[in-house]
């Protein structure tokens, strides 16, 4: 009684070798194309109709991003076999999200901008700078791919303390439901959204490996664009 089937036991520990193996596959013939597509790209000996090179413009493009996803497949069966050893520099995370928000272009041409709110230093930690730095824009960017726009998205920083234990916060939400975002229960964060690649699942993986959570408000109902379109990161201090 309680104990967990074997059989689930082999398959949870066969999960980060099986994400190895299909990366060491996929990254050999994803190379070989790239590489002929750049030659034929860069071939002066027999030179390509205007036709031609937008397919193998587009093609390589499309190459370019199936590496990139390699790379995060790869990247999250280290996280998850603890083959990474997260960085220990000292950071605050209130000066790192408005560092990234800044940067963070996605949407623009909707008119849906993101403002950052709220406390902006004393929450210092010792994290990995570079990871949660990629975390965090890809947790912007998912929120603001789901605005139509025009709108405002804030990133509003707040440190919550319970039962003596300290919490460095920001909530993402539309600006007028930056508090029920916060105030409603937790509910868990969608982070299978097309288009995002596994950013979002590394996002999740760095920010818990920093004994973090990330949440969304729990749906009321189906489609409720409360819960689709907020998200709260919680990272200890102190």
């Amino acid at each position: 009684m309680g104990h967990e089937p074997k059989n689930v036991k082999t398959i949870t520990d066969s999960y980060p070798q099986l994400l190895s193996l299909a990366v060491h596959e996929f990254r050999t013939p994803a190379s070989v194309v790239g590489g002929y597509l750049r030659m034929l790209q860069r071939d002066t000996e027999s030179p390509l109709s205007e036709r031609q090179r937008k397919m193998i413009d587009e093609a390589e493009k499309s190459c370019v991003r199936l590496v990139a996803l390699i790379a995060e497949l790869s990247e999250l069966s280290k996280l998850d076999a603890g083959e990474v050893t997260l960085a220990r520099q000292s950071l605050d995370v209130f000066a790192l999200v408005a560092e990234v928000a800044e940067l963070v272009q996605e949407a623009k041409d909707r008119e849906v901008r993101l403002e950052v709110r709220g406390q902006k230093g004393g929450a210092t930690i010792t994290g990995d700078i570079a990871r949660l730095r990629t975390a965090f824009d890809a947790i912007f960017r998912a929120i603001l791919r789901e605005k139509a726009g025009p709108a405002t998205v804030i990133a509003d920083r707040r440190v919550e303390t319970r039962e003596g234990r300290s919490a460095a916060l920001f909530v993402v939400a539309e600006e007028a439901s930056v508090q029920a975002a916060y105030d409603r229960e937790r509910g868990p964060f969608d982070e299978k959204r097309g288009g995002m690649g596994l950013a979002l699942p590394l996002a999740r993986r760095v920010i818990e490996g920093h004994g973090g959570e990330i949440w969304s408000p729990a749906a009321d109902g189906e489609n409720d664009p409360l819960a689709r379109g907020s998200v709260i990161v919680a990272l200890p201090i102190g």
